[in-house]
C-alpha cells in the first residue's frame, strides 16, 4: 500500500518495485534540491556578513591600523604591507595581505637558517612555522601576538578572495600536507579566523589543524560561522598559541 498525492494505491509485483523506486528517487531529488537551496541561502548570508563586518571593522579600527602602519614603516623604513601568494577557493592563487612583521631580508635569513640549523629545519618541515623565528622584528612580535598583522586581510575579504571564517590560507608547499583533504579545503574560501585559530593556534599540531579545516569545510553553515566569529575575540585576548 502506497500513498501518492493523498490517495492510497494498492500495487503488486514489479509495479510495486517501480513505484517504490520512483518514490525514493523523487525524495532524493527533492532532498538534494532542498540542501542546495539551503546552502546557497547560507552562502549569500555569509557573504553579506563578510562585507558588512569587514567594512565596519576597517572604519572603526582605522586610527589603530594607521598607527600600526606608521610603526611598521618607522622600524626599518621597509614596506608596510607583506603580500604572499596563497591558495584559495577552487585551488586558485591569490595575494594574501598582512602588516609586515618580518625583517626586509626575511627570505634570505630563512634560507640560511634552514641550511645550517637541523632542529629549525625539522620544525619547519613539520609545522611550516618556527616558534623562535629570527626573522620577526620586535614590533612584529607584538602585532602577531595581538593578531593586528591580520587586519589587512579584510581587504582580501572585500575582494572576495577570503571569508572572515574559513580554513587558514595555505601556500603551495603545504598542499602535500593536506593530501586528499585539499579537495575539501579548496571547496570554500580561506578565512581570517577559523576553528584552528580559536582552538589554540600554534599549540595545535599540524595534523589536528588539517582535521579542523576538513571539519569546518564539511559542516560549514551560518551557525558555525557566527560561533567562530564570537569565539575569536576571547581567543585573541588570551593570546593562546600566538607567536
Amino acid at each position: 500500500m502506497y500513498y501518492v498525492r493523498g490517495q492510497s494505491v494498492q500495487m503488486r509485483g514489479n509495479a510495486d518495485l517501480t513505484l517504490q523506486y520512483a518514490i525514493i528517487e523523487t525524495s532524493r531529488s527533492s532532498f538534494r534540491l532542498f540542501q542546495t537551496l539551503r546552502q546557497r541561502s547560507s552562502d549569500m548570508l555569509i557573504r553579506t556578513l563578510d562585507i558588512v563586518i569587514s567594512l565596519l571593522a576597517l572604519i572603526f579600527f582605522a586610527p589603530v591600523l594607521l598607527s600600526v602602519g606608521l610603526m611598521v614603516k618607522a622600524q626599518d623604513g621597509g614596506s608596510i604591507f607583506f603580500g604572499q601568494t596563497r591558495i584559495g577557493f577552487g585551488g586558485r592563487d591569490f595575494t594574501c595581505y598582512k602588516f609586515r612583521s618580518m625583517l626586509t631580508d626575511a627570505d634570505v635569513r630563512l634560507k640560511n637558517l634552514l641550511a645550517t640549523d637541523a632542529a629549525a629545519r625539522a620544525e619547519w618541515i613539520r609545522d611550516h612555522k618556527l616558534k623562535s623565528d629570527p626573522r620577526i622584528t620586535a614590533f612584529g612580535r607584538f602585532i602577531r601576538k595581538t593578531s593586528l598583522d591580520e587586519f589587512p586581510q579584510l581587504w582580501n575579504v572585500l575582494k572576495g578572495d577570503m571569508s572572515l571564517v574559513g580554513p587558514r590560507p595555505i601556500v603551495q608547499a603545504e598542499v602535500c600536507k593536506y593530501g586528499r583533504t585539499f579537495v575539501r579545503y579548496a571547496s570554500v574560501k580561506p578565512g581570517i579566523t577559523g576553528l584552528w585559530q580559536i582552538s589554540g593556534r600554534n599549540n595545535v599540531s599540524y595534523g589536528r589543524r588539517v582535521a579542523m579545516d576538513r571539519l569546518y569545510c564539511r559542516r560549514r553553515n551560518l551557525g558555525l560561522y557566527l560561533y567562530i566569529l564570537a569565539a575569536t575575540g576571547p581567543s585573541i585576548l588570551t593570546q593562546r598559541g600566538s607567536y
